[in-house]
Formats: C-alpha cells, structure tokens, sequence
C-alpha cells in the first residue's frame, strides 16, 4: 500500500522512472509537490548502475515511491495501480535502442507493445485522467520532408523499434476513441544532457576521448540530428501533461490529420527545431573536454535515419514551448556532469 499520503498537486505514475528521461522528469514533478509512483524493470540493457544512482537520489524525497516491475508482468502492474489509483500516468519505459531491435526484435514487442497494452488497460480501469506516453523521432522512417510534422503521414518505420512506438501511438487512439481515455504522444528528436543513457552517442564518445580512444561516426559523419536537451525534453513533457488531451472539433474524415482526432488524442514533436551537423557536435564536444578526437568513419547503419529535424509549431502554439539550450551549453553542462559523476 501506499507509505505516504500528501497533498501533492496530482498523483502520477512515471513508467522508466529509473530511464535517463524518466528520472528527470520525476526530479522535476518532485521539486513541485507531485506524488510520484516511480516503475523501472532496472534491466541491463545498459550499465545498471547509474540506473540505481538515479533512484538512490529520487527515494531521498518523501513524494517518492518506487518499484522494480516489468510492464510485460501484468499482474504485478495492475497492483500497483490499484494500490495508486493515479490520477495521471507517463510512460516512458520501453526497450530502447535502433540498432539494438535489428538483434533483439522480439524484446520490443514485449516491452514496448505488450507492456504499454498493460498500460493502456489500468489507465482504462482507474479511470486515468491522462496518459502520455513517449513516442520517438524514428517513426519518421523513410520520411525525407524537412522539418519533419506531425501533420505528415509516418507510416514507413525503418526498424522495429520505431514501428512499436508508431504501434503505441495506434493503439492509444483505440482507447482514445473506446473509452475516451485522453492520450498524448510525444515524438522526442534525439534527447542527452546530464544522466544521459551510456549506450548514446555523447556517453560513448565522451569516455572513449578520454580514454584516447577512436569513436565510430557513422554515415561518415554526414548526419544531422535535432538534439534536444534534457530539461527543455521535460519542460515539453509536462506542459503537455498538465493538458490533456482534446477532441480536435474541425477534424475532417476525408482529410484525416494524422496529429489530431475527433477524439481525445494528440501528437507532439519535442525537439530543438535547430537540426545540428554531427561533426558540428563531436567539434562542441572536443571544446568541452579540449581534447581532440579520434574518428573511424563508416557507412550509414541499418535502420539509421540520415537526419531529424523537428517541426514543433503545435507545441509552441499550444503550449509556448520554446527549447532554450544551445549545444555548446548542452554538451558543456554533460561533460561538468560526467566528470562529476566519474570523479574524472
């Protein structure tokens, strides 16, 4: 049962709350009175550790709770819910990784389809008044318009991890139109900063430097990506939280927006909408560390999207979103974090 009862603003259950984003998000819901039901299944596919860092430093605070459950055990979430009965949810696991689905396809459609079913279940039989759940850029696929907008179709997904969050999105109109759940998915373009997740580009290239180390650039360094900081991906999170979803009145059949319905639900690109060039990045990099890099150049991946760049007009228009941090400042503040956290 719950161990604390405070008059927080809302009762919320963060999924991934032990995830890079995840933790964030809670740090910041915490410092503004929320209660927060914390769920993390702590799995390896990444340093555990720094996932029990995270949640050392979140347990601290008496709005806190959390628990180590797979979305896929259903019986045990569903617990978790009855003994919340919260009044909002974010879910933000998922197995992660592009390249990691083209190995381990099968992982994705237990954590990112069956787990996110489960989600979407309770949400429907706590009477859950808004469910956001975190999309990705990669849904884009095949898409080469620029910027990429939720009013385009994205129906050409390049790996199956981008495919299972396009199914997330799917599914949650279901319930939106079912039972009339409000649902909001947040496309994320390219997300780091401090905590940020090992297995990404400026945790690995960052360790590898130092180590004097070479970093692999794919593409041959010709990507570019729209990165996104940690705290303007939260600030987006919870301006949208704090709304749910609505019925789009002007919604017309014959030319179906894919951002919007006649029922409550909606999607949001979160990105910098300032797309930068890698090597542009590794360059910020190596002034924030002053020390150069070693670079094996190869081709572009499989299920790699050449590059992203965010259309975030609807957020903005909604929401006075507006990204503040540039990505010298970005990378500068993960490189301080890194030394920190690695007493480097």
């Amino acid at each position: 049962m719950n161990k604390f009862n405070i008059s927080g603003r809302m009762k919320i259950i963060v999924t991934g709350s032990a995830g890079f984003i995840g933790f964030s998000l809670c740090t910041k819901l915490i410092e503004r009175g929320d209660e927060i039901i914390g769920i993390d299944n702590h799995n390896d596919y990444y340093d555990p550790k720094i996932k029990d860092a995270r949640i050392e430093i979140l347990s601290r605070k008496s709005n806190y709770q959390h628990y180590k459950v797979d979305l896929s055990d259903r019986n045990t979430l569903d617990k978790v819910f009855e003994d919340h009965k919260p009044q909002r949810v974010v879910n933000l696991a998922a197995q992660a990784g592009v390249r990691y689905s083209m190995e381990n396809p099968l992982a994705y459609i237990d954590s990112n389809i069956v787990g996110f079913a489960h989600i979407l279940e309770n949400c429907r039989n706590y009477r859950v008044k808004h469910l956001v759940y975190a999309s990705t850029s990669s849904v884009y696929g095949a898409n080469t318009k620029m910027p990429f907008s939720e009013h385009d179709s994205a129906n050409h997904p390049l790996s199956v991890y981008a495919a299972s969050k396009k199914s997330n999105e799917l599914m949650a109109h279901s319930y939106s139109y079912l039972y009339q759940l409000p649902t909001t998915g947040l496309r994320f373009f390219t997300v780091y900063g401090p905590w940020g997740r090992p297995d990404m580009a400026l945790f690995k290239f960052t360790k590898a430097i130092l180590e004097d180390k070479t970093i692999e650039v794919f593409n041959h360094g010709k990507h570019t990506r729209d990165f996104t900081y940690i705290d303007d991906i939260v600030e987006g999170i919870i301006k949208s939280l704090d709304n749910p979803a609505s019925i789009n009145s002007n919604w017309n059949s014959n030319q179906p927006d894919p951002a919007t319905s006649k029922v409550p639900w909606c999607i949001y690109n979160i990105g910098n909408n300032k797309p930068v060039q890698l090597m542009d990045y590794i360059d910020a990099l190596e002034k924030a560390l002053g020390k150069k890099a070693k670079i094996n150049f190869l081709p572009l991946q499989p299920g790699d999207v050449p590059d992203t760049y965010a259309n975030i007009d609807n957020l903005k228009e909604k929401y006075n979103y507006q990204p503040s941090t540039s990505v010298i400042d970005g990378v500068s503040h993960f490189v301080d974090w890194y030394k920190d956290y690695y007493k480097i």
